[in-house]
């Protein structure tokens, strides 16, 4: 027997306006939701990244573009806890009017042994910048199925802080960018 698309789509409506009643009335599109709808955000834990020296290409047809090796870390929070496992990568690209890109693409060990794999992205325009600017950041996680799935299912944001070297730090090599020690990231999942 074949359908006929009118009827199958005659048919969806109905049902869909037999569920309707117990949908909350529309508001107007592009109104302010109420205080309940909007996303809530929950601190999960934070990461001390350690960092090799960047390795700069310099200028290219696209900007200024660097990678910065990432060395190890620690991880601490309410919710994860453990190491960041060596060898991951930072790549940069900065363009002519200060604005950039980063993707960070390294690998997390839980304290219970668990690996995770991080990408790390972002497009942000001036970290710490003249006018308070913060850089805000879009992790997402690959995690093996078990305790640790939550972070491959669910939605985050996090921030960016450095962690330069003490004062009483050697300077950094004539024509090296200025080291860092760290950065430190802070993680959050919208609820």
């Amino acid at each position: 027997m074949k359908h006929s698309p009118r009827k199958s789509f005659a048919a969806l409506a109905l049902a869909w306006a037999g569920t309707a009643a117990a949908q909350p009335a529309a508001t107007e599109l592009g109104a302010m939701p109420s205080a309940e709808q909007f996303p809530k955000v929950e601190f999960v834990f934070e990461e001390r990244v350690t960092l090799a020296p960047a390795t700069v290409l310099g200028e290219t047809a696209l900007g200024h573009r660097q990678y910065i090796p990432i060395t190890g870390g620690t991880i601490a929070g309410p919710k994860l806890q453990g190491r960041v496992i060596p060898g991951g990568w930072d790549f940069q690209l900065r363009y002519a009017g200060g604005c950039g890109t980063l993707s960070a693409d390294y690998f997390l060990e839980a304290s219970d042994g668990a690996v995770i794999h991080i990408l790390n992205e972002s497009f942000s325009c001036g970290l710490g910048g003249p006018n308070g600017e913060r850089s805000f950041f879009r992790p997402r996680f690959e995690a093996p199925k078990g305790p640790h799935e939550w972070l491959t299912r669910g939605t985050f944001v996090a921030t960016l802080e450095l962690d330069r070297p003490p004062a009483d730090a050697p300077p950094p090599a004539e024509g090296a960018p200025p080291a860092l020690g760290a950065i430190r990231i802070k993680v959050y999942q919208i609820k």
